[in-house]
């Protein structure tokens, strides 16, 4: 289990379980997977400039930072943590949980200069960045222009989650299945577009929201409302001074992830998410209330059909039109009569996806992002454990619109008893040795196990075991895998 090995590896590179499969080279420079770890980490791939030549048990070893303080940035730096490569492990900003598995770093993810400078400091070998607004907002360009290696995009290629518009410009130029739809400046046009459609139709704000841009309207007053908030209110600011109309599509949704190097993409496993806060998908739409992985809809044929219609197209695109990605690129998808068709792009790990994924990797995940900023993916592959992983996220009351910070937490030692769970943070902060919520979604409690009814007795199993009456949670996540 992945988390009983952080404890082993920070007491022993030497020889981490018989389980942990890491990745070595398949030949001079690159990298895919190998059999042994005495003759797997001879050599890291190249990330010129080198910041620093350490080398533990005559190995390579990296400093790496990790950017962001969710449970998505969590889940990372825990898989990295177990890394035979890390000789020192940073996140910026990081949160009370991460603070146990790495060193926090008083520095905002969008603190573009200070996190240069504290690279410069620290010597950092590798970043990796964790939330979509500092890879809209160009962090990686000015990481990479500092001679700092970094995994993400370019600002450029973030176009693809930092404006929806971006994006479905694209799809109906590539023919990239996704629903039909309309771009409006004007209040008054939107609604007469709406009129013309009918309900249901989805309303979506162009720019980044946290994941709270979108309205899925079942009648059209409610379309109309959603108009009004971002071109009338300015609800989302400059985010929503453009929207677009949808065709509300049809079909069970999933989210694909897929790491690309500029050139190649390689598929990672598949999950499934709650966006609504509610248990039977009601209220409102938030970052996401839990996931599961694997997602049995999305099977061979599925993962087939979204790769060479949908994430290979696109790559190519965009290589094309002087924007290569490097990254991982998340497609959330629904699963229609028709096929798959792309309902956005996000281009970072998804959150809460990233917790249950993780979950379930066996390789080692560090080598692959290096692979991916170094365009060697054609020589990795990743495996996975054939069990199931399950993540619900814990809610401060008031989430989404009004979350109430700065309740106690208690139980956490007793509800992570279980190694087959692992507690994510993703808005909390220490007062002394309390531990204290700060933020609308706090914890990700997930499991992982035999299948995805095991992973779910088991994950509610340790909800219930956390004190924190300031919190909620759903408690149908992955019934939708029953179905």
């Amino acid at each position: 289990m992945r988390v009983l090995l952080h404890e082993f590896e920070r007491e022993s590179l030497a020889a981490p379980p018989a389980h942990f499969i890491p990745l070595s080279p398949t030949g001079g420079e690159g990298w895919g997977e190998g059999a042994d770890l005495a003759a797997g980490f001879g050599a890291a791939p190249d990330l010129s400039p080198r910041r620093g030549e350490r080398e533990f048990l005559g190995r390579t070893v990296m400093r790496i930072l990790v950017i962001g303080s969710g449970g998505r940035e969590h889940a990372l730096v825990w898989a990295i943590a177990a890394s035979p490569l890390v000789d020192r492990l940073y996140c910026a900003p990081g949160n009370a949980g991460i603070a146990e598995e790495a060193e926090c770093v008083a520095v905002a993810a969008g603190d573009t200069k200070g996190i240069i400078e504290f690279c410069r400091r620290a010597a950092i070998d590798f970043v990796v960045v964790g939330p979509e607004a500092p890879l809209v907002g160009g962090l990686v360009n000015a990481l990479e222009a500092e001679g700092i290696a970094a995994f993400g995009p370019s600002a450029a290629a973030a176009a693809l989650e930092g404006s929806k518009a971006f994006m479905k410009d694209l799809c109906a130029r590539e023919g990239i299945p996704t629903a039909a739809y309309r771009r409006f400046r004007d209040a008054a046009a939107a609604k007469a577009y709406i009129a013309e459609q009918g309900a249901p139709i989805v309303v979506k704000a162009d720019g980044l929201t946290a994941g709270k841009g979108v309205t899925v309207a079942a009648d059209l007053a409610e379309a109309n409302a959603a108009v009004d908030a971002a071109l009338g209110a300015g609800r989302f600011g400059a985010a929503g001074a453009e929207i677009l109309i949808e065709e509300c599509l049809e079909g069970e949704e999933a989210s694909f992830f897929a790491l690309v190097d500029g050139s190649a993409a390689l598929p990672l496993a598949a999950a499934q998410d709650h966006k609504r806060v509610g248990d039977g998908d009601t209220g409102p739409n938030t970052g996401g209330m839990g996931a599961y992985s694997p997602a049995p809809m999305v099977t061979p044929a599925i993962e087939g059909a979204v790769m060479d219609r949908i994430i290979l197209p696109t790559v190519r695109a965009m290589q094309r039109d002087g924007r290569p990605f490097k990254g991982v690129l998340y497609a959330g998808l629904m699963l229609t009569e028709d096929g798959p068709k792309l309902l956005e792009y996000n281009v970072r790990f998804g959150d809460p996806e990233a917790q249950a994924l993780i979950m379930r990797l066996k390789s080692d995940l560090l080598p692959a992002l290096i692979a991916a900023r170094d365009g060697i993916l054609g020589q990795v592959d990743l495996r996975w454990y054939d069990e199931a992983a399950l993540c619900v996220v814990m809610a401060a009351k008031g989430y989404p619109d009004d979350p109430q910070r700065g309740s106690e937490i208690g139980g956490l030692d007793r509800a992570a008893t279980d190694p087959e769970v692992k507690i994510f943070h993703a808005g909390t902060r220490r007062d002394g040795e309390r531990l204290i919520a700060d933020g609308g979604r706090v914890l990700g409690v997930t499991a992982r196990g035999a299948d995805l009814a095991a992973a779910r007795e088991r994950a509610y199993r340790a909800v219930d075991l956390v004190d924190w009456p300031g919190g909620f949670c759903r408690r149908d996540i992955g019934r939708r895998g029953d179905r």
